[in-house]
């Protein structure tokens, strides 16, 4: 009984935010949590929509090209003026959650879950001059993939087919994108952008965030009068 009440105190009474109430990873920057939008069978841009956490349909895509990966982003992180310090030549940063790709070797075929996964590198991209990387991820307890250390150990064409993903993914009538992939860059690197990301997540939403965890424990506790007297 004492195992099942452990584990229903787990369980939160509300969804909570997918971007601002789930924690960034079991061990950051190395080892990431990752919600997944989209995965490599959508040809809609899916994303969450950051007032009420739920997965809307941003647009559909343009090209016939879908995602070579899962993506989607890194939860509790921002990138703002640490992460555009990165990235030589951006003038500002994207003001999103850290975009993140996640490699599987087997076949994930919706989004709008979570995965624990493996930073092995990154995409350096400016987009319409605002910083915007891709972390490039594997899934960690991957058969095949969770041995791959560093971005340098992928097969070339995957890191080709991501570049043209990305650098085409937002073209528009004119078939012009405004995107420009800078640099492809390993482990440590990516490092560095998780930890400006979080970092600035911190700095920008600080602890307000996280008050959903702390009425959630009154309520478990049963604090009755210092929730009447709210």
């Amino acid at each position: 009984m004492s195992e099942v009440k452990e584990q229903s105190d787990q369980f939160h009474n509300w969804r909570p935010h997918p971007w601002h109430g789930l924690m960034p990873g079991l061990n950051p920057p190395f080892e990431v949590r990752a919600y997944i939008e989209i995965t490599p069978f959508d040809l809609v841009k899916y994303e969450v929509d950051k007032e009420s956490g739920y997965t809307i349909v941003d647009r559909p895509q343009r090209t016939s090209a879908a995602p070579p990966v899962l993506y989607g982003f890194i939860p509790q992180t921002y990138c703002d003026e640490r992460v555009r310090r990165l990235t030589p030549g951006a003038k500002r940063a994207d003001g999103d959650p850290l975009d993140i790709c996640v490699i599987s070797e087997r076949q994930i075929e919706r989004g709008d879950i979570l995965l624990n996964a493996l930073v092995i590198g990154g995409i350096q991209m400016i987009d319409g001059g605002e910083a915007d990387d891709k972390i490039i991820a594997v899934l960690r307890n991957d058969n095949i993939w969770s041995e791959v250390h560093d971005v340098g150990d992928l097969p070339h064409v995957m890191i080709q087919r991501l570049q043209h993903y990305f650098s085409t993914y937002k073209m528009g009538p004119n078939m012009t994108s405004g995107v420009e992939i800078t640099a492809t860059y390993g482990r440590e690197h990516a490092a560095k952008v998780v930890t400006a990301a979080i970092r600035d997540y911190l700095e920008v939403f600080g602890p307000s965030h996280r008050a959903w965890e702390k009425l959630e424990e009154r309520v478990r506790l049963g604090d009755d009068d210092e929730l009447q007297a709210d």
